[in-house]
């Protein structure tokens, strides 16, 4: 089986977001006065995932960015992003609007 490229399944937009979010956590990061060798200590892996993390790596797996997270005290945020969902609530209200 071939091997995807997974920038080219995610449009422009999403992998701007992704990369915007892996620059996010590197701040949360320095903010905390932790250093990228900390981090790959606490967490177990190499370098170089770490370093696809703060570039917004699509190839990094969803658990190694909850990971990351949670390091840092951020697990609960990683939470919340789903549970946020304007467009579903505004749906819903329509719905219950006509009915």
């Amino acid at each position: 089986m071939a091997r995807r490229d997974l920038h080219s399944v995610l449009f422009p937009k999403q992998l701007k977001i992704l990369t915007l979010f892996g620059e996010d956590l590197l701040l949360a990061l320095k903010r905390r006065g932790l250093t990228k060798k900390m981090l790959c200590e606490r967490t177990g892996f190499d370098h170089k995932t770490v370093n696809k993390v703060f570039a917004g790596d699509p190839g990094v797996a969803i658990g190694t960015y909850l990971k990351v997270m949670a390091v840092m005290g951020m697990e609960s945020n990683f939470s919340e992003m789903a549970a946020h969902d304007e467009l579903g609530i505004k749906l819903q209200n329509i719905k219950l609007l006509e009915g």
